[in-house]
């Protein structure tokens, strides 16, 4: 239900303007439904049906019908004088730039007082005008009522629709374009991901340290032990190192002393590459992963040395968004 805010209408400045809109408003309206009865009346059939069941209101208002110009013309005598009215309190109050623009920017008002059968129905925009001008200025709030939420549903769902089959369309054109290997792969990769080469390197440096500090050093310990059962169980499993414990006096203990040596070793370098990786010394180490996956727009390129792993990446990226856009959010309305 279409509610009146009383307190922004006598708060407001322009009461005045507001109450001639709702008058029009309601003018607008009867003007319509007489419009469109009369467009019904034209039919013989009708005419027929009321001669039979409603004569004395059929012999009444076939006069009215045969000069519905006329009567149509009072409407429109009331709306041009109003037009003129606000046209004269628009150039007394310099709305416009040019005292002449508000003809052309309130056009449909024009056009819509022409006694055109197809033109009448222009009027409907004034009404749609008036209504805009009221919820702006918060009078009425046309979002409350069920007929807004009932065509906003729908017309938010068409544009979804209609943006998500263009947008993947395009999406699927950039694909198969740098698939082919079109000079937009090498736009993005020289003029985009280059310049940034260094700000990748920092981001993706700076998440590795953090992955590797939240998974790492929690575990330090653990880690560490499962590195040493593995490497211990792989050294027992090899058939070179057993033989070992055959040599006279000293074979178990060497083989033992290695096998606690290696597994040290590994766990200790495993330690380490962790280590690095969680602390702030893995940017070299990141920085040339990134440069040799980007390269600059001066170093050659052959065709089996292209840059595959990028273009892949780029195609998942685009897969990626593609994906979200198929999402239906429309439908997550529905009850």
């Amino acid at each position: 239900m279409l509610k009146i805010n009383r307190e922004n209408l006598k708060s407001s400045h322009q009461l005045i303007w507001f109450i001639i809109d709702f008058l029009m408003l309601g003018l607008l309206i009867i003007n319509l439904a007489f419009i469109i009865w009369d467009s019904t009346y034209s039919f013989v059939v009708i005419q027929n049906a009321l001669k039979e069941h409603l004569p004395a209101f059929q012999a009444a208002y076939h006069p009215i019908h045969e000069n519905f110009i006329l009567y149509d013309a009072m409407f429109v005598a009331v709306f041009l004088s109003e037009f003129f009215v606000r046209w004269g309190y628009a150039i007394r109050a310099k709305v416009y730039d040019r005292w002449y623009f508000y003809p052309f920017i309130h056009w449909y008002d024009v056009v819509g007082c022409i006694p055109v059968g197809s033109l009448r129905f222009l009027r409907i925009l004034r009404v749609i005008s008036i209504v805009y001008r009221l919820h702006q200025y918060k009078i009425i709030d046309v979002t409350s009522t069920g007929i807004y939420r009932f065509v906003n549903f729908y017309y938010e769902a068409f544009m979804e629709e209609l943006s998500d089959r263009i947008v993947a369309k395009v999406l699927s054109g950039i694909q198969h374009e740098i698939k082919l290997g079109s000079p937009l792969f090498e736009h993005i990769q020289n003029d985009i991901l280059y310049p940034r080469r260094d700000m990748l390197s920092g981001w993706i440096s700076k998440r590795v340290a953090e992955a590797a500090q939240e998974g790492y050093v929690p575990n330090r310990g653990a880690l560490r032990s499962y590195l040493e059962d593995r490497v211990d169980h792989a050294l027992k499993q090899n058939v070179e190192l057993s033989r070992l414990k055959y040599l006279p006096v000293v074979g178990s203990t060497i083989k033992e002393t290695l096998e606690d040596a290696v597994g040290d070793i590994v766990a200790n370098v495993i330690q380490q590459i962790l280590e690095d990786l969680a602390s702030s010394s893995n940017h070299a180490f990141i920085e040339d992963i990134v440069n040799a996956f980007i390269r600059g727009p001066g170093e050659p390129e052959t065709n089996e040395d292209r840059n595959e792993a990028l273009i892949a990446l780029i195609i998942e990226v685009i897969d990626a968004i593609k994906g979200q856009v198929r999402v239906k959010r429309w439908r997550e309305q529905l009850p």
